[in-house]
């Protein structure tokens, strides 16, 4: 168990639909980072944007990204985190992958698809939550949307940190914000949100503003908008010990199933 996870999450335009593109923009950027790391996290559908076109771009979970995420985490002794269009059984899935250095993958398939812009309408909802044990650290996985529901990542595990990595537009970026940090109050623990910039060719704008909050709701990140950034952020089990043990929200907390 370690004390302290050090997180690199990388703010970064996309490419639209070329995976082998935006895995090259990836190796870049994270041959860039110059300390060591462990975990790096890349944003909603990192290899082709919020594409609506998974028949064209999907892949599967033996192909070139899950491929290039095993070797990069091997390279880096560091795990690595985001979400990429997946096929299997014949249906498409929205599918947050972590991948650890010794080549386990674990996933998670976002649950709540975002009808405003028809995702419902061709990925597979997801059913399951997922918790993931790493460094003794543990790690919730979220998708974009899911931010809007609090239930779902209602902390009932005791979970450490928090994820979710987005395509979250520029127009509704407040809720983007308002929500991250709503999430790490509510849960007692750390909240990672890492989003994209740029823009799509449905001409949907990015301002990024990726962030980490502390149990308390702290914006530890000085990361600003609309630049592609990699920041490094150490996480302290110290301070998720120190409130919890002091203030000890969670014990009130609604005891309930869904």
């Amino acid at each position: 168990m370690q004390d302290q996870l050090k997180v690199a999450i990388i703010q970064s335009d996309l490419v639209w639909e070329n995976p082998k593109q935006n895995r090259k923009n990836f190796s870049d950027k994270i041959a860039s980072i110059n300390t060591a790391v462990d975990l790096i996290v890349l944003p909603e559908m990192f290899t082709t944007g919020f594409s609506m076109n998974p028949q064209e771009v999907a892949e599967p979970m033996d192909g070139k990204t899950v491929s290039w995420m095993q070797k990069t985490a091997r390279e880096t002794n560091a795990a690595i985190a985001g979400s990429v269009v997946i096929t299997a059984d014949k249906k498409f899935y929205n599918r947050f992958l972590f991948v650890e250095p010794n080549g386990n993958i674990m996933h998670y398939d976002k649950r709540h698809t975002f009808t405003l812009a028809g995702e419902d309408k061709v990925y597979n909802s997801g059913r399951e939550r997922l918790i993931i044990d790493y460094k003794g650290w543990k790690i919730r996985p979220m998708v974009c949307y899911d931010l809007r529901f609090p239930v779902w990542a209602r902390n009932t595990e005791n979970y450490d940190v928090l994820i979710y990595v987005a395509n979250w537009p520029k127009p509704r970026i407040l809720a983007w914000d308002t929500l991250l940090k709503a999430r790490a109050i509510e849960n007692m623990s750390y909240c990672i949100g890492v989003n994209r910039i740029g823009e799509d060719k449905e001409h949907n704008e990015y301002s990024g503003n990726s962030a980490v909050y502390d149990i308390l709701g702290n914006n530890i990140t000085p990361i600003k908008p609309n630049k592609e950034h990699i920041e490094v952020v150490t996480l302290e089990r110290s301070q998720i010990n120190f409130y919890r043990n002091k203030l000890r929200f969670l014990d009130d907390r609604d005891h309930f199933t869904f």
